[in-house]
């Protein structure tokens, strides 16, 4: 997939950082970010805490595009950062792997 690179978009290394169907937390500048790796194969970024108690996202439960809270319970879609559970959204980032296995950010 051709993309544009542009100071907003980073590179965080190879998907296999991320094992399937965990996420990772990583910073860019003055951005912190939560990045998943599904076990459907897609890659997702969102804000890295939640919006309840800034329980670590990173370390919470996902499946297909749902992602749960490890504080309380709150659920997500981390496609589109609507609340499933909860009374709040998250914040999302384009995310995406390259042909050469790597994950890209857009902020």
């Amino acid at each position: 997939m051709n993309q544009v690179i542009t100071k907003e978009t980073q590179c965080l290394g190879s998907l296999d950082r991320i094992p399937v169907g965990e996420g990772r937390q990583f910073r860019i500048g003055d951005t912190t970010i939560a990045v998943f790796r599904s076990r459907e194969g897609n890659v997702y970024a969102t804000q890295a805490e939640c919006p309840h108690r800034q329980g670590r996202l990173a370390d919470g439960l996902n499946g297909g595009t749902t992602l749960v809270c490890p504080l309380h319970g709150w659920k997500f879609n981390m496609a589109t950062g609507e609340a499933l559970l909860g009374d709040c959204a998250i914040k999302t980032y384009r995310a995406w792997t390259d042909d050469a296995g790597d994950i890209w950010v857009e902020l």
